[in-house]
């Protein structure tokens, strides 16, 4: 009888403190009955009105530029690297100049229009080793023709073969301070602007999300493609173009770069300028001569490569190297120094 009753007692304290443990657990540690929902936000996609076509074939204005894989091996550019006049051709790396970046070599370039666009290339030697490209590209345009740009237009890393706005950015010279005093030519760097300071688009996202776009060709040679819209230029038909190909030198901030730096610093891709030669502060940088667009050149605009002088026959060619292009219907001949 006794057991029985201490059996008893025990099963009776063992469910009180049961009901006391149960009782006790607070309301909000319970497993609510749905799982809770993770807000996230996706932005919106922007829809395109205006998408760029095929650029025409006719009508074409271009360029040509230095071929620096020629001097690789010897570890320097064969002409065009003119640091004072703003001119570089330096497809290379800093101090050793031992490799050479195909993918930052421009070989041509060219503008070409159409009612609602404005087309411009660069063609490279080639993508990189990877089969990509891995640098910065664009253009300045120059509305006034005076040397200093008012636009520039650039794309990173692209890899797009359809029109794309990724990575496309237009940029505005708000102040006009681009190329100092005198344009073009170098100014002491104490007194450098702030480039193109302003951002009017980016990746689509600006007042006009159709206003910029890129692609890739694949094609031989490797040609990074622009199209802006007409309306970017507020009615100008004639202008100067200069084509950029870099990487972090590539700066739209410290532009005109020969105003940001002294020869000393910057260094020089020839071999001939013994004094600055290699490379240094401006590396992996290649830009093509000025074109001229929409208007006929007198070869005496600020910023154009000099054009090619006839010479007498026997008598030895000034120039390193000569490259012709058309011009509207006409051919001319860049001496490239």
């Amino acid at each position: 009888m006794i057991q029985k009753t201490v059996s008893t007692l025990l099963f009776a304290i063992f469910a009180q403190l049961l009901l006391l443990s149960c009782s006790s657990s607070p309301k909000n540690s319970q497993t609510p009955s749905t799982p809770a929902v993770l807000m996230t936000y996706t932005p919106a996609v922007v829809a395109h009105q205006m998408v760029p076509g095929e650029p025409p074939v006719e009508g074409v204005y271009q360029t040509g530029d230095q071929d620096s894989s020629s001097m690789a091996d010897k570890k320097a550019a064969p002409g065009g690297d003119r640091f004072t006049f703003g001119r570089f051709e330096r497809p290379f790396n800093a101090d050793t100049m031992d490799t050479y970046f195909p993918d930052l070599d421009i070989q041509q370039a060219f503008l070409v229009e159409d009612p609602n666009w404005i087309y411009a290339g660069l063609s490279l030697k080639s993508a990189d080793s990877s089969g990509k490209l891995h640098g910065r590209y664009g253009y300045e345009i120059d509305s006034d023709v005076d040397g200093g740009g008012e636009w520039l237009v650039e794309v990173d890393q692209p890899s797009s073969t359809e029109w794309s706005t990724a990575g496309v950015r237009v940029l505005f010279d708000t102040n006009d301070d681009v190329g100092g005093t005198p344009k073009v030519n170098t100014d002491d760097p104490s007194s450098n602007g702030s480039g193109y300071e302003t951002v009017l688009f980016d990746s689509d996202q600006g007042q006009d999300p159709d206003l910029a776009w890129s692609r890739v060709v694949l094609a031989d040679p490797v040609t990074v493609q622009f199209a802006v819209k007409r309306s970017l230029l507020e009615g100008d038909d004639s202008f100067m173009a200069l084509m950029w190909a870099g990487t972090d030198d590539f700066d739209a901030v410290i532009f005109d770069m020969n105003d940001h730096y002294t020869h000393e610093q910057a260094g020089a891709a020839l071999l001939d300028f013994e004094f600055f030669y290699p490379i240094k502060a401006l590396s992996e940088l290649d830009n093509a001569c000025r074109i001229t667009f929409g208007f006929q050149t007198t070869g005496s605009e600020p910023g154009l490569c000099p054009l090619a002088q006839q010479k007498e026959p026997g008598e030895a060619a000034s120039c390193k190297q000569t490259f012709c292009y058309n011009l509207g219907d006409q051919q001319y001949c860049i001496c490239i120094q």
